[in-house]
């Protein structure tokens, strides 16, 4: 995942390029007033506070704690690049985890390049199916993979890389979800797919998103007996200062803007505020393939702001079970009303 530029054109990896803006001295001193008038009472007391949800865990239906165990024992793994034994051993772990709670599970199984060697890599995406009858439905998505090595680590860019929010948060709040689904009906039928080969690259520049792209041509191309109307991928959500700003290629298809409104409408419901109903970051990650290739209307639910990104700091302890719960409440809430 990365941030890019302005959501005209897609590209193939997760970035972000700024845009550069001239404002006048009229607009900045009008940025500056409605900055101080947001934060600011009239008695000059700060409100930054209000920012964040007042939820305590056990507020929250939706059960973090668990999720947060989850995350746990998929980091103790270790590594779990693709084609890797610690992917095997998670495939193992998931595949039991969602069978047990009734799902249909399947491997979508295809061969990526070793960025380096060139070498095949054996990859899969790991599809879970609720309700696999079901003609319409919700497409709910992660990578699982993990980087191979921490390469953004200004100390150890050699060194172990155990993917805490990235993205071991989005797989752990699924694993949660499910034992939500089975006991609530729901309009469509409903698919967690989680993807290999998200960025199993050694720098920067390399190819990004293979498992995303192989499920959107295989959607594509074969078109199954169902029909998808709403995606959502989940990733880098388990951070403590959690904040999730609208993703701005969500906002800028149209066909994913009521998606996005609908979504962070159910937050505001909740008061879960860390939704923030602003646009922020155009974020490259597996939604653009989603929606290029496979025209799935799929969205980015992601707070890009995490400075342990692609390091070896990106462990459990940066993560939060609160921040999962309420990642997990808004999501599971949308499920029961989606239209």
């Amino acid at each position: 995942m990365k941030k890019n530029a302005p959501p005209s054109a897609a590209s193939s990896s997760r970035r972000i390029s700024g845009q550069t803006w001239f404002l006048g001295a009229s607009i900045l001193a009008f940025l500056a007033v409605g900055w101080l008038m947001l934060f600011h009472d009239g008695r000059g007391n700060n409100n930054l506070a209000e920012a964040a949800s007042r939820f305590k865990l056990e507020d929250i239906p939706f059960d973090g704690r668990q999720a947060f165990e989850y995350l746990k024992q998929l980091c103790a793994i270790g590594p779990r690049p693709s084609g890797s034994k610690g992917m095997e051993t998670q495939q193992e772990l998931l595949q039991k985890h969602f069978e047990k709670l009734g799902a249909k599970v399947e491997y979508q199984r295809f061969h990526g390049s070793h960025p380096e060697t060139g070498a095949p890599v054996p990859m899969a995406n790991l599809i879970v199916r609720w309700h696999p009858e079901a003609k319409k439905r919700i497409l709910l998505c992660a990578h699982y993979d993990t980087l191979p090595l921490p390469l953004l680590d200004a100390r150890n860019p050699q060194g172990i890389f155990v993917g805490a929010n990235d993205n071991a948060g989005g797989v752990a709040i699924l694993m949660q979800l499910a034992e939500e689904i089975p006991k609530n009906k729901y309009e469509y039928g409903i698919d967690f797919v989680l993807f290999d080969g998200e960025e199993f690259i050694f720098a920067p520049e390399q190819r990004h998103f293979l498992g995303s792209e192989h499920f959107a041509r295989q959607y594509r191309d074969h078109p199954p007996a169902f029909h998808y109307r709403w995606g959502v991928l989940l990733d880098m959500v388990g951070a403590k200062d959690l904040k999730i700003y609208q993703e701005r290629n969500g906002m800028f298809w149209k066909d994913t803007q009521p998606l996005v409104r609908e979504i962070w409408k159910v937050a505001a419901r909740l008061e879960v505020k860390e939704f923030i109903p602003r646009q922020k970051d155009a974020i490259e990650d597996d939604h653009i393939p989603l929606h290029e290739i496979g025209k799935i209307s799929c969205i980015d639910i992601i707070d890009f702001n995490y400075p342990p990104w692609h390091t070896e700091g990106d462990t459990p302890d940066k993560c939060s079970p609160l921040s999962m719960a309420k990642v997990g409440w808004v999501v599971s809430e949308w499920l029961k009303g989606a239209k």
